[in-house]
């Protein structure tokens, strides 16, 4: 297959994403080199920014699972191994990586946050106040410091339904693809992009046992894991849901809209899973009550 890649999407998150063939070479490489299921590269041709890779077919995860719903959880048990042996690879690396050059640091996680202000509030129609805003921004620092502070290993970055393939007999079924944004996380990160996909609903039952799957897999804590989880579903889901109406708002497409509310939900129940009594994330969950339903949208201009 010929994989045309002249360079980074652009846009606001453009920031800390690959440019080019060179991040999915590099990125290729390492994950090859790790045993970890990838496309291989058969050729490239550097000057035209083409690549030919392995055909994977065309079955991601989301549409595999429409068909053959009862494979759900083997495929996410595999899923969730794949991501716990990639950090343990990452942990035992020697020398800097591409996953060393870029971070979710503080500044990637609030401006993602405030993107959802920016677009799932104010460009939906909603009116904020001032005192909305200083409780949106209170809790947007919160967030993002906290997460920031978190231990960092490897992160895929979108790990989720639509970039994993399923080549159903062979094994392993799954192969990763758009890993080249691969970059210094969270160790939930990657869990809450696959657990809390925006393409896929599973209940609360089926979340937890994947959590403790990756915690005895990893040997930690499994009450810990289950907070940072938390935490940064509630981080991620924001930002998903200001990314889906930023699309819309500003590119004309329309077919992420239908997940917005999903996205907040997802945010808002993590919300109410968090405990230890952390004022400024209460009055979030308030607020998102108080001015979610207010959203409207307008044909982009």
């Amino acid at each position: 297959m010929a994989m045309y890649a002249p360079g980074a999407m652009g846009g606001p998150l453009a920031a800390k994403q690959a440019s080019g063939h060179a991040g999915f070479l590099e990125a290729q490489s390492l994950l090859a080199s790790w045993n970890l299921p990838v496309p291989k590269v058969h050729a490239a041709v550097l000057e035209c920014g083409v690549l030919f890779v392995e055909d994977l077919g065309s079955e991601t995860l989301a549409l595999h699972l429409e068909r053959r719903p009862e494979r759900a959880t083997e495929l996410y048990q595999d899923a969730v191994l794949l991501i716990a042996r990639a950090q343990a690879h990452f942990a035992r690396q020697e020398g800097e990586c591409i996953v060393h050059r870029r971070a979710f640091d503080y500044e990637l996680l609030r401006f993602e946050v405030d993107h959802f202000l920016d677009f799932g509030l104010l460009a939906s129609g909603v009116e904020v106040s001032d005192a909305h805003r200083r409780t949106f921004a209170a809790a947007a620092h919160l967030l993002a410091s906290t997460i920031a502070e978190l231990d960092r290993g490897f992160v895929h970055r979108d790990y989720q339904s639509k970039n994993l393939m399923v080549r159903e007999h062979e094994v392993p079924a799954l192969t990763w693809i758009d890993f080249q944004d691969a970059m210094l996380g969270p160790r939930a990160y990657d869990l809450v992009a696959l657990l809390m996909d925006s393409y896929q609903n599973f209940d609360d039952a089926f979340v937890e046992a994947r959590l403790r799957e990756y915690a005895a897999a990893c040997d930690v804590d499994f009450a810990s894991v289950r907070r940072e989880f938390d935490l940064i579903t509630v981080q991620r889901k924001l930002k998903d849901a200001g990314r889906f109406v930023y699309l819309y708002r500003e590119r004309g497409n329309a077919s992420f809209l239908r997940y917005v509310d999903a996205a907040i939900e997802r945010a808002t129940g993590a919300l109410r899973r968090i405990k230890g009594g952390v004022p400024i994330l209460e009055e979030l969950a308030e607020l998102l009550s108080e001015l979610v339903p207010k959203r409207s949208l307008t044909t982009p201009a």
